[in-house]
């Protein structure tokens, strides 16, 4: 358990780092500019080469999913305790990010039939539970946030978190009528006094 307590926190800690790396390469990854950016010539970079980075990068993003999975499920069933404000940063950086490049992956396998990076329906599932639970577990001004965010995106099919925003819906009305009742009893016990 210390062993995933300290996967989990590493993954954590570096999520910034990986994203950042793997962001400027959601769009198909330019050789070129990352050529660019490591004082590379572009003219050492050929067509071949170009095909074998993206592919390369393709399978590390489908990776980071795997992993970002694994991340969700363990701390979003308990296994592994996170503060909110952590669960609140994994979900935020994780979520925007999953939501980017699932369909850029279905749409890649689309084009071409022999793409080999597929992200495995069961997985993409075990991911959306792992969410939903993990967003009910936050405190509802957390919860609120994103899934305002994810109500404004433009990727509102995957992943789908309507199961956490109907629970965090009928939670609110619930402590809004309970708050209402309370002051009115409030205000009848002054009254009776």
């Amino acid at each position: 358990m210390d062993l995933m307590k300290d996967f989990v926190g590493n993954c954590v800690d570096i999520s910034d780092n990986i994203l950042v790396v793997l962001e400027g390469c959601v769009y198909g990854g330019k050789l070129s500019q990352l050529c660019t950016l490591i004082r590379l010539s572009t003219i050492e970079a050929t067509v071949v080469e170009n095909k074998k980075f993206d592919s390369a990068f393709w399978g590390l993003k489908v990776k980071l999913i795997e992993v970002t999975a694994k991340v969700l499920k363990v701390v979003g069933y308990g296994n592994v305790i996170l503060l909110a404000q952590c669960r609140v940063y994994l979900l935020k950086t994780r979520l925007p990010y999953t939501r980017k490049i699932k369909p850029l992956l279905d749409s890649m396998a689309d084009k071409e039939t022999e793409f080999p990076f597929k992200l495995d329906e069961h997985l993409c599932q075990s991911i959306e539970r792992a969410m939903v639970s993990l967003i009910l577990a936050l405190p509802s001004s957390d919860q609120a946030d994103i899934l305002v965010n994810w109500m404004s995106s433009v990727q509102l099919r995957y992943p789908n978190l309507s199961e956490a925003f109907e629970v965090w819906c009928c939670r609110t009305k619930s402590a809004k009528r309970r708050l209402v009742e309370g002051l009115n009893n409030v205000g009848n016990t002054a009254v009776c006094l």
